[in-house]
């Protein structure tokens, strides 16, 4: 280090009026040694990086503000959206460039905690952004936003790396065909069909169930199509996602062998985790969105495969964009949120298409502040979506999973020249009763059931057991239930309600239609409920 030292004050020739005699010679030695042997061949590792930093475009801290930090340098000023490196605590600390304040001042955001920083501290320009690693390796991994490995099951060996900020697809690549992605889920692919490449957001409150949908989601597009999946923790809590990375284990979408201590095998995996969880600071929050997307693209371009991106919370993303975004000093818009939020919402969202090598699909869970839909955050997403899964509270509360409100969750698949006519038919039919149930109920709170016409109970009869139907048990959460969970073919799904619409069921218990898969799975239960009695 003394050395290293030495030859900053040389190159500066600021402090060597400081150093003592003693010092003085002997790093007038080493440097002599090094100049000989041209920093190449003579020194060891530490003395190249030092070599290699004093080349590089070096600058000093100026300010530490919480998650800001200014950094001055004396050369030319990095660009915008570069990465920074500073040493803290034997670790690397990264900063992305956000402002130029003039002077050859920049103002970074930390994608870590900034505690014991100190001014005067040196600072090293990469060069390039946020670049991370992509490929198979990842597979089975856990990874941070600037995609170092935190799984502690060793580094990622990936041979290449990308940055996070790229550009969208050219118009000319990308492709506009039509495809239904089966999820598997009886409400999903009856009522709001996903288009394979297409944008599908959940929305809820807090507690509904986003979550476990969006595992049930991984689960079921891993073992039935084979396809890989990316999936980014927004700002979300730590303990969803150990209990992610578990479930995955144990349902064989990650595999994990044990080769030699902190070395595993993770062949045969099909998804890659990256985290940046509530207790980061908001500058990993609001990239790790895009790390994950970075990672899915490569699949795509590259890899030729059809990805699934699971964000879990977009509005965490935007969140996080908020508290940058006044850490900036940037006057804040409507509700508190940041004045470019369409602009940061978009640049992410653009990114996620189809292009003629493959196609990304992804499945955003939306926290809902106060079940408010018309809440800046989740009313600008909402814009860039293909399909809608809305999560209602009521719904919960009937004990019905998944929770998915039929007549709020759109989707502009639904539609009868790609899902034909039956579908589409039996899809609106589906809506139009619990429709005609919703207005009835008011008459009912009042009256009572018996007041109504016949006509009316026949439709309150079928509607209640068209809600029941649409409940279903997950794979990933037969731990809770204790019922294994049900992949239900969509031709199975529009055969069930087409029946019960057509009134076979009518003589069928109402309790029968709950937490099954399909119709054939209702009459097994009716059958077994009978003999209860």
């Amino acid at each position: 280090m003394n050395k290293l030292r030495f030859l900053k004050s040389v190159c500066s020739k600021k402090f060597a009026n400081q150093i003592s005699s003693q010092n003085l010679k002997t790093n007038r030695r080493f440097l002599s040694t090094a100049e000989n042997a041209n920093l190449k061949k003579n020194i060891n590792s530490s003395n190249v990086k030092g070599n290699a930093k004093a080349n590089a475009n070096v600058g000093k801290i100026s300010q530490v503000i919480g998650a800001v930090v200014d950094v001055e340098f004396q050369k030319t000023p990095p660009a915008i959206l570069n990465a920074l490196e500073v040493e803290l605590d034997n670790k690397k600390l990264i900063l992305e460039v956000a402002q130029h304040l003039g002077n050859k001042v920049v103002r970074t955001i930390a994608m870590d905690a900034t505690d014991g920083l100190i001014r005067g501290q040196d600072v090293i320009d990469c060069g390039i952004p946020i670049s991370v690693p992509v490929g198979k390796e990842t597979l089975g991994r856990i990874m941070n936003v600037i995609g170092e490995p935190i799984d502690e099951c060793g580094d990622i060996k990936s041979k290449k790396l990308l940055p996070i900020h790229r550009d969208p697809p050219l118009f000319t690549d990308q492709s506009t065909e039509p495809a239904l992605l089966i999820t598997g889920i009886k409400v999903v692919d009856l009522i709001a069909p996903y288009a394979k490449g297409g944008k599908i957001g959940l929305f809820g409150g807090a507690g509904v169930g986003k979550t476990v949908l969006i595992m049930e989601l991984i689960n079921n597009v891993a073992k039935k199509h084979g396809g890989y999946s990316v999936f980014a923790g927004v700002g979300e809590r730590t303990r969803e996602g150990n209990d992610l990375y578990h479930e995955m284990l144990t349902t064989g979408v990650i595999k994990k062998k044990k080769i030699k201590d902190n070395e595993y095998d993770f062949s045969g995996s099909k998804a890659a985790l990256v985290y940046g969880q509530m207790n980061e600071p908001p500058g990993a929050r609001a990239r790790v969105a895009l790390t994950g997307l970075t990672v899915a693209e490569y699949f795509r371009d590259e890899e030729n495969q059809d990805v699934l991106l699971f964000v879990d919370n977009i509005y965490r993303f935007t969140q996080a964009g908020s508290e940058v975004s006044a850490l900036l000093g940037r006057i804040p818009s409507a509700v508190g949120y940041q004045p470019t939020l369409a602009t940061d919402l978009g640049a992410l969202q653009e990114r996620i298409t189809t292009t003629k090598n493959g196609s990304i699909t992804s499945v955003q869970a939306v926290y809902v502040p106060a079940d408010d839909l018309t809440d800046p955050a989740p009313a600008t997403t909402f814009s860039h979506l293909d399909a809608t899964t809305v999560l209602s509270r009521s719904i919960a509360e009937l004990g019905i999973y998944p929770a998915v409100d039929p007549l709020d969750s759109t989707s502009r698949m639904l539609t009868p020249d790609i899902v034909g006519a039956e579908q589409y038919d039996v899809a609106r039919s589906i809506q139009q009763i619990l429709q005609d149930y919703k207005s009835l109920q008011d008459i009912i709170a009042i009256l009572g059931i018996d007041e109504l016409s016949e006509q009316d109970k026949l439709t309150v009869a079928r509607a209640r057991k068209v809600q029941r139907f649409l409940s279903q048990p997950f794979a990933v959460a037969e731990v809770f239930t204790g019922k294994p969970g049900r992949f239900v073919e969509l031709e199975d799904t529009i055969k069930g309600f087409s029946e019960l619409l057509k009134g076979n069921c009518d003589d069928l218990p109402e309790m029968a239609f709950y937490m099954v898969g399909g119709l054939d799975e209702v009459k097994s239960k009716a059958i077994e409920m009978a003999k209860q009695v």
